[in-house]
C-alpha cells in the first residue's frame, strides 16, 4: 500500500492528465450516444416495424468483442481519439435505445388518450406527456451506458488515444503492478463518480410526486434538488472546460509539427522518445508523441494515412508482415528490398538502419535448460512433446517467421501452444504454467527473469534490425530531420537496447526518462 501511494505521488501529474483525457473522451462518447440513441428509441416506439431490426442490430454490436470492433474501426477511422469514441458510442447505444423505447411504451394509454382529448398534437403529446413520464427510465439507460463507457474507454490507449488505459496497458507489458493499479483505481473511482452523478440526474428528472421519500416534505425535496443541481452544474462546467481546452489546444498547435508513433512495447516507447528528443533538440520542430499504437499494421496504416509522420519498425517485420515476402536471412538484401519497395509503392522512406537486431528467439528457464540440455532450438527434438510454449498471438499466427514455420523448419511439435501477448507470458513461464516463450533478442525481461535464449542454428528467423521510417512528403518539408534521425543509429547495439529495456521493465523507470538519460550520456542532447 505504501509503495502504491509513493508511486501515485511520484506520477500524480501524469495520472491527472490521463484522467482528464479519460473524462473528456467518455463525456463526448456518452453525449453522442444520447443524441443518437434517444431519437432511435422514440422512432421505434412509433414505428413498430423498426423495433426488432434496430434493437437486434444494437444487440449484435454489443456481442462483438470491444477489441475486435476497435480493430475493425482502425482501417476506416485511423488511430487516436476518433475510433475510440466511435467504438464507445456504438457500445453505449443499446441501453439508451431500449430504455427510451420501454419508457415510452409503458406509459398508460389512457393518459395518452386524455392528452389527445384536450387537443394536444402528436408532437405536444410526446413533448409534454410521454418524454417527461419516460425520463426516469431513459436516464436509467443513460446511467448504465455512462458507467460502462468509463471501463470501455480504457481500450483507447491501444490506438494512441490516451486515457487511464495507458497506465494499465503499460503496467501489464512491464509486469508493473503499481502502474496497473495507478490506472485501474482512478478508472474505478471515476466510474463510481459517474454513477453518482447520473443518479442525481435520474432523481432530478423524476417528478416529486413520483418520488417516495418517507418523512420528507415537498420543501425538503426541493432544497435537496437545488443542491443536486449545483453539483451537476459544477461537473458540467468541468467537462466543458476540458473539451474547450482540447479544442483551443488543437487550434494553437505549433505550425512546425510532426507526429512520431510507436508500437506497444517497451523498446518502442524508448525509441519513440529518443527520436522525438533528438528532433526537438536539433531543430525548431515540435514533436507529438503517439505512443502505444498496437502492432506494425496499425502504425503502417496510420503512416499511409498521414496520421503519423514517422515510427521505428524492424526489417524482418516490414519485409514479411507488411510487404508480404517470404523470410530470408540476408540482412543487406532485406534492407535494400524494403527501402526500394516502400519508396516506390507508398512514398515512405527507410532511413539509416540501427545497430541492433531485435530478432525473435525462444527462451526457457535455467532449470528447464539444465533438465533437458537445451542450448539451441534443434535441441527441442528430444523433448518437444513434453513442453508447452507460451507465445504472442502474432508469433503463433505468422507462417513465415513464427511458430508454424519454426516447427516445420526444425521438425518439432510442442505439446501445446498458448497465446499470451506482452509480459504475461514471462510471468506464466516463471510460474511454471508454460515451459518455453518467444521473446525478442533485446528484451529486458530476458535479463529480469534470467532466462536462457536458444541459438537459431538453421537461421530461420530473418534479421530484425530497427529502422526509422518516415513519410517522403514530411522529409521534403523538413529535410533537416534526416541528419538528426540518422545520428542515433550508430550508438545502438543489442546490449545497449537490452539494458535500456531492463531499466524500464525491471527498475521501473519511465521510458521517456530512460531515453533522455541515454541521449545525455552519449552527448546527443
Amino acid at each position: 500500500m505504501i509503495a502504491l501511494v509513493k508511486y501515485i505521488a511520484e506520477h500524480i501529474s501524469q495520472i491527472i492528465s490521463l484522467l482528464f483525457e479519460h473524462i473528456e473522451m467518455t463525456a463526448i462518447s456518452v453525449g453522442f450516444a444520447i443524441v443518437i440513441g434517444v431519437p432511435l428509441g422514440i422512432l421505434i416506439s412509433y414505428v413498430k416495424k423498426l423495433d426488432k431490426p434496430i434493437i437486434g442490430a444494437a444487440n449484435v454490436v454489443q456481442a462483438i468483442p470491444s477489441m475486435a470492433l476497435l480493430g475493425l474501426a482502425i482501417p476506416l477511422l485511423g488511430i487516436g481519439t476518433l475510433p475510440a469514441v466511435v467504438m464507445v458510442i456504438i457500445y453505449s447505444l443499446l441501453p439508451i435505445i431500449k430504455n427510451t423505447y420501454t419508457g415510452i411504451a409503458s406509459i398508460d394509454p389512457e393518459m395518452v388518450e386524455a392528452a389527445k382529448g384536450i387537443g394536444l398534437t402528436k408532437w405536444q403529446v410526446l413533448q409534454k406527456v410521454k418524454l417527461p413520464m419516460a425520463l426516469p427510465v431513459i436516464m436509467a439507460g443513460v446511467r448504465i451506458s455512462a458507467v460502462t463507457a468509463v471501463g470501455l474507454m480504457t481500450m483507447a490507449a491501444f490506438i494512441g488515444a490516451g486515457g487511464l488505459g495507458y497506465l494499465v496497458f503499460s503496467g501489464i507489458r512491464t509486469v508493473n503492478n503499481l502502474q496497473i493499479l495507478a490506472g485501474a483505481i482512478p478508472a474505478c473511482l471515476l466510474a463510481l463518480v459517474v454513477d453518482f452523478l447520473m443518479g442525481l440526474v435520474e432523481k432530478l428528472v423524476t417528478p416529486i410526486s413520483l418520488q417516495k421519500a418517507f418523512g420528507k416534505s415537498k420543501e425538503e425535496l426541493k432544497r435537496k434538488r437545488r443542491r443536486q443541481k449545483v453539483v451537476l452544474a459544477v461537473a458540467g462546467a468541468l467537462i466543458v472546460v476540458l473539451v474547450g481546452n482540447t479544442v483551443i489546444g488543437n487550434m494553437k498547435q505549433e505550425e512546425k509539427t510532426i507526429t512520431v508513433g510507436s508500437k506497444d512495447f517497451t523498446e518502442q516507447l524508448i525509441l519513440c522518445n529518443m527520436y522525438a528528443d533528438i528532433i526537438e533538440h536539433d531543430t525548431d520542430i515540435n514533436v507529438v508523441r503517439q505512443l502505444n499504437l498496437g502492432g506494425s499494421q496499425v502504425c503502417f496504416e496510420a503512416m499511409k494515412k498521414g496520421e503519423i509522420d514517422m515510427y521505428v519498425d524492424y526489417t524482418g517485420t516490414v519485409y514479411v508482415s507488411l510487404l508480404q515476402h517470404e523470410a530470408k536471412p540476408d540482412m543487406e538484401a532485406v534492407y535494400n528490398e524494403c527501402k526500394e519497395e516502400l519508396d516506390k509503392e507508398y512514398n515512405i522512406l527507410f532511413l539509416e538502419q540501427a545497430g541492433f537486431n531485435n530478432t525473435y528467439t525462444l527462451a526457457v528457464s535455467q532449470e528447464t535448460a539444465k533438465k533437458y540440455g537445451l542450448k539451441s532450438i534443434k535441441d527441442f527434438k528430444k523433448c518437444d512433446s513434453q513442453l508447452k510454449i507460451g507465445a504472442t498471438l502474432e508469433f503463433l499466427n505468422r507462417p513465415d517467421d513464427g511458430l508454424p514455420g519454426l516447427e516445420k523448419k526444425y521438425g518439432i511439435q510442442f505439446k501445446e501452444s498458448v497465446g499470451l501477448d506482452g509480459s504475461p507470458r514471462f510471468t506464466a513461464l516463471e510460474n511454471g504454467e508454460v515451459d518455453v516463450v518467444n521473446a525478442f533478442a533485446t528484451d529486458g525481461l530476458l535479463k529480469k527473469y534470467n532466462l536462457v535464449t536458444l541459438t537459431d542454428d538453421e537461421g530461420y528467423f530473418p534479421p530484425y534490425y530497427a529502422v526509422p521510417m518516415i513519410r517522403e512528403d514530411t522529409l521534403k518539408e523538413y529535410p533537416e530531420l534526416e541528419v538528426s534521425i540518422n545520428k542515433l543509429s550508430n550508438y545502438l547495439s543489442d546490449e545497449i537496447m537490452q539494458e535500456l529495456n531492463y531499466q524500464v521493465d525491471e527498475e521501473g523507470k519511465e521510458p521517456e526518462d530512460v531515453a533522455k538519460d541515454f541521449l545525455k550520456s552519449i552527448g546527443l542532447i
